[in-house]
């Protein structure tokens, strides 16, 4: 479900028509996140780290409303739920696009993106996911700690999708932490609203419990 935003009444009115109408009206921010708990119990129960993250990083993108805007023909609309598009490696080095939808329980979200997760692997080519426009393109790089990454963009495809990246899981002292990168639609939201979204991404990565 999707609903017209009232660009009227919209506080960021004037932003958006400013930066709708730059070649590159993305920018992105690149933070380290702390992720030593949620590794630790991860892997202290068996599961799938990428998977966790995933979806704390989902959850909290789709509790910051701008996550959800997406611009269609100049106007913008607000998707009730966004769901993620992330790139899964295979093991002969090539990768596959997937779409997986968000479920507020993990365990659900996990079942049913391990699934998803062995369909690209098995196939061939980039099998590119019929997923729409609410969704966030993910990517990993777990070889890489990266400190900023870009993107590849054909610029006369009218994109207004977040792109987030994670990096190399290291160790600093007793602690674990990973680089993340977020590039998003300058017309759409500001720094702020990112600062929002690694809170929250922060806060669920430091929960105890799912």
């Amino acid at each position: 479900m999707k609903q017209l935003l009232n660009l009227d009444t919209w506080a960021r009115k004037e932003h958006f028509n400013f930066f709708r109408q730059f070649e590159e009206p993305f920018f992105g921010i690149t933070a380290e996140i702390d992720c030593t708990v949620d590794f630790n119990r991860v892997k202290a129960n068996g599961g799938s780290f990428f998977l966790s993250y995933l979806h704390k990083s989902l959850a909290a993108a789709n509790e910051v409303t701008p996550f959800r805007y997406r611009i269609n023909d100049g106007e913008v609309w607000e998707y009730d739920r966004v769901h993620a598009s992330p790139t899964i490696n295979r093991p002969d080095g090539t990768f596959g696009f997937a779409y997986m939808d968000f479920y507020e329980d993990a365990a659900t979200f996990e079942a049913n993106s391990k699934t998803e997760i062995e369909r690209v692997r098995q196939s061939t080519g980039l099998v590119p996911a019929v997923s729409g426009e609410n969704v966030i393109h993910y990517s990993s790089l777990p070889w890489i700690n990266f400190t900023a990454i870009s993107h590849a963009r054909s610029f006369s495809f009218k994109d207004s999708c977040p792109k987030i990246s994670f990096g190399k899981v290291r160790e600093t002292g007793d602690r674990k932490v990973m680089p993340v990168s977020v590039h998003v639609h300058h017309a759409l939201m500001d720094g702020f609203h990112v600062g929002q979204f690694l809170e929250g991404f922060q806060q669920r990565m430091d929960a105890e419990v799912v």
